[in-house]
């Protein structure tokens, strides 16, 4: 039997957990794993991702060849990825004489999609294969024996939906990339040097849109002066600083300070509520890259990453999920028990000694739990394995998972405002009555600052009252993390892809991240302006959204894949028609940052 992984160290790992003791041996360069399984001699071979693609037939990729918009018309081919010819020849190799090759591919639609891959190249080479398809949610030795007690069939649907989107996306990309590039050189063709292009991409440039946009609304914004008072008020129980409604003018506000200053000051508010600080919903893949990007400064990339490795060294679960609720059937307690030899092994031992009660999401993808640590480790062992960056993502992942299984915080919100005749200042305090989960989540921890504790109707006096000017702010750079919520919502990418939509954007020049936000550059707002002037559409997040939405129908059975591929490939056919009338107009823009870009030294990543 031979069985194939989406990596190496999978491979190994099925080899190492099935067998009590296994060798290993190179096939076209590519270490391959040789096992006894239940009497059965087995071979255990990993990839490198996706094995096949989809292109034009080669003599549709000159791009002299046709124009443009006829690609909307033509048929695409899976062909081999270059750089992974060695693993296609190794699996040919091995499955020529093998009766059953196990599927054992990363547990999503992806993972099908490449498995299917899979399934072509043995029947190239042996029809008479049989196919079983392995799904686990954990490199462990229990999640992977019991896959393999337990095999699946494949689903067809899912591989459907998968390369209908490939598909459509090579389409897309293909034809609107094609146009910006020749009409920026029928305006100038020393603008791109030869061999360079401006890239459009259906999830990609929406995604810079999003960033544009915000990037517009600071340069549009219009700051407003504005005055507020500040004050030290005391009171009996206390003394506490305290503030205005902002004023419009400062004459006003100097009015209001003259009438207080001879005003005795009466306490008009006193709020002291006791409020319930909820622990996180476990954690998915967005979540994920967003509080790491938040929190951590792991780039959302870098993030699924490294989260990848920790899964694939078995250190945590599958990390592309879009489930926040824990299943029954997973033990949460063997996990909690796992964790007891670490540094977080005295909270484990006290979670243990209570009744388990997690939070819950909304949303359940009914294919992964959501990420939760599937290895107790410590960080020496993280650290020499993997790195720095790892132990800290590790680290998270043990926190938010202890975090859901914790009692919440207890937090008193105070809020005391006091009147000074027609002047009232307002102060907002809390205390801590109980840290709750933020003991092992400090992320979320809010700062105890207490107001005194007064009562509604008594006297107070204002020990001092100054003036100060004030702008309005602009809103702030768009984070990646709101960046990630944002695709979320309108359905940009999948949880897998989400991060590489934004980091297609940075090597193509259009954005950078500096500092957790994202930072257009002037070839990005350009490029994103001038669509949204001229042809919307092609970089309206929306229309991506329902685009994902009629793939999804695919995969459930609700939709005909040739007649969703057929509605996409028409809508966008006349989306370019609308952007060709524009093309001059755009490509005169993009010249002129792009001859500014010259002046100013050479571009390696337009």
């Amino acid at each position: 039997m031979l069985i194939v992984a989406e990596k190496r160290s999978v491979a190994q790992a099925i080899a190492k957990y099935l067998a009590t003791s296994y060798s290993y041996f190179k096939i076209s360069g590519v270490m391959a794993y040789r096992f006894k399984y239940k009497d059965r001699q087995a071979v255990s071979l990993g990839l490198s991702g996706h094995i096949l693609d989809f292109d034009f037939p080669q003599e549709l990729n000159k791009w002299n060849a046709l124009e443009p918009v006829e690609l909307f018309d033509k048929i695409t081919v899976l062909v081999p990825r270059d750089e992974t010819i060695k693993y296609l020849y190794a699996l040919r190799a091995l499955a020529r004489d093998e009766d059953e090759v196990y599927l054992a591919l990363d547990a999503d639609s992806e993972g099908e999609a490449i498995a299917y891959e899979v399934v072509l190249q043995v029947r190239a080479v042996n029809p008479r294969a049989r196919f079983k398809r392995v799904r686990f949610n954990a490199v462990t030795k229990k999640d992977i024996v019991q896959a393999f007690e337990r095999p699946v069939e494949l689903d067809l649907k899912v591989v459907e939906k998968v390369f209908a989107r490939m598909v459509s996306d090579l389409t897309i990309g293909a034809a609107f990339t094609r146009l910006l590039t020749l009409a920026v050189r029928e305006v100038d063709n020393k603008a791109l040097p030869f061999g360079k292009f401006l890239s459009y991409g259906p999830c990609q440039t929406p995604v810079l849109g999003l960033v544009v946009s915000r990037e517009l609304e600071r340069l549009n914004f219009k700051p407003e002066e504005y005055y507020v008072v500040k004050g030290i008020v005391e009171t009996e129980a206390g003394s506490f600083e305290a503030r205005s409604r902002p004023f419009k003018a400062r004459e006003e506000a100097e009015a209001a300070v003259r009438a207080a200053r001879v005003s005795l000051g009466k306490v008009i508010e006193a709020r002291f509520e006791e409020t319930r600080v909820k622990p996180p919903a476990p954690l998915d893949t967005v979540e994920l890259e967003r509080r790491a990007s938040k929190w951590l400064n792991i780039r959302a990339k870098a993030a699924l990453d490294t989260a990848e490795e920790l899964y694939r060294r078995g250190y945590i679960s599958y990390p592309r999920t879009e489930t926040t609720i824990y299943p029954p059937t997973l033990d949460l307690r063997a996990v909690l028990e796992e964790l007891t030899n670490t540094q977080f092994g005295q909270y484990a031992e006290r979670l243990l000694r209570g009744p388990i009660s997690p939070t819950r999401g909304n949303s359940d993808d009914r294919a992964h739990p959501p990420i939760y640590p599937t290895r107790g480790a410590t960080k020496a062992e993280v650290e020499r394995a993997l790195g720095t960056r790892a132990w800290k993502l590790y680290e998270f992942v043990v926190r938010h998972f202890l975090a859901t299984l914790s009692p919440p915080a207890i937090v008193e919100r105070q809020r005391i405002a006091v009147a000074f005749g027609p002047l009232v200042l307002e102060a907002e305090g809390r205390r801590i009555i109980e840290r709750g989960y933020w003991e092992i989540y400090p992320y979320e921890e809010e700062e105890d600052r207490r107001l005194p504790r007064v009562q509604a109707g008594v006297w107070a006096r204002m020990v001092s009252a100054k003036i100060e000017k004030k702008k309005t702010e602009p809103p702030p750079r768009m984070s990646e993390s709101e960046l990630l919520r944002l695709m979320k919502k309108y359905g940009i990418g999948t949880d897998a892809t989400m991060q590489d939509h934004i980091h297609t954007n940075v090597i193509r020049g259009y954005m950078r991240i500096v500092g957790g936000r994202c930072v257009p550059t002037k070839l990005g707002m350009t490029l994103a302006s001038s669509l949204m002037n001229h042809a919307r559409p092609i970089i309206d997040p929306t229309v991506r959204s329902k685009m994902e939405a009629a793939l999804q129908d695919i995969a459930v059975g609700r939709a005909d894949v040739k007649k969703v591929l057929e509605t996409i490939r028409g809508e966008f056919k006349t989306f370019y028609k609308g952007l060709y009338e524009k093309r001059q107009e755009i490509a005169r823009e993009l010249v002129k940052v792009l001859r500014e870009e010259t002046r100013n030294g050479p571009r390696s990543d337009v």
